[in-house]
C-alpha cells in the first residue's frame, strides 16, 4: 500500500496540531503561586511546619486556594488534621484547625494512587479575596495524635487566579 502526501496536507496538519495544543494549554488553571514542599524521610513532626509565602498585588481579584497532599497508601488514617496559620502583610495572624479528608468511610483513597504514591488535591478556600496588598505566609502544622507522620511525603499549595473580580 502506498500513501502520497503533499506539502499542503502537512501544512494543514501542522496548523490543526498547533491550534489543538494552544487550546489545551490555555484551558488549565492560572496559578499565581504554586510551590511544593517535600517532607523529610524521618516524617512530618509537630516541630516542622511547612511554610509558603506569596504576594498579592490586587485586592479586587477572586482566588481559589488549593492544597495537594502526597502520601503513601500505608497512611493509617482517613484524614489529616492540620493547623493552618495565615500571616497577613500587616503582621496579623489567623489560625484554624482543618481536617483534610484523604479517604472515604470505607477506606478508599479519594486521590489518585499509583504504586506507593497517592496525591489528593483539596480545595482549601474557594472564591476568596485578600484585603491587603503584600506578602502573605501560610504555615501548616500537622495536628495528629502522633508526632511523626512518615507516610506524608509532600504538601503543595496553589493560589489560582479565577479571572474574576469582586
Amino acid at each position: 500500500m502506498h500513501f502520497a502526501f503533499s506539502w499542503s496536507q502537512y501544512g494543514v496538519l501542522s496548523v490543526l496540531l498547533a491550534a489543538g495544543l494552544l487550546s489545551f494549554s490555555s484551558c488549565g488553571p492560572n496559578y499565581v503561586f504554586d510551590a511544593k514542599k517535600e517532607i523529610s524521610e524521618s516524617g512530618w513532626a509537630y516541630a516542622d511546619p511547612v511554610s509558603f509565602s506569596f504576594n498579592i498585588e490586587d485586592t479586587a481579584k477572586i482566588y481559589h486556594l488549593w492544597l495537594e497532599v502526597g502520601h503513601t497508601p500505608a497512611y493509617a488514617n482517613q484524614n489529616l488534621y492540620t493547623r493552618i496559620q495565615t500571616v497577613f502583610p500587616d503582621g496579623n495572624k489567623l489560625s484554624e484547625v482543618v481536617s483534610l479528608e484523604l479517604a472515604d468511610k470505607s477506606g478508599q483513597w479519594l486521590g489518585k494512587c499509583s504504586g506507593q504514591d497517592c496525591v489528593l488535591k483539596v480545595p482549601l478556600q474557594m472564591g476568596t479575596y485578600f484585603n491587603q496588598i503584600g506578602e502573605y505566609t501560610l504555615e501548616m502544622e500537622q495536628y495528629m495524635r502522633r508526632d511523626s507522620l512518615k507516610e506524608v511525603r509532600d504538601i503543595r499549595f496553589m493560589v489560582e487566579d479565577t479571572d474574576t473580580k469582586r
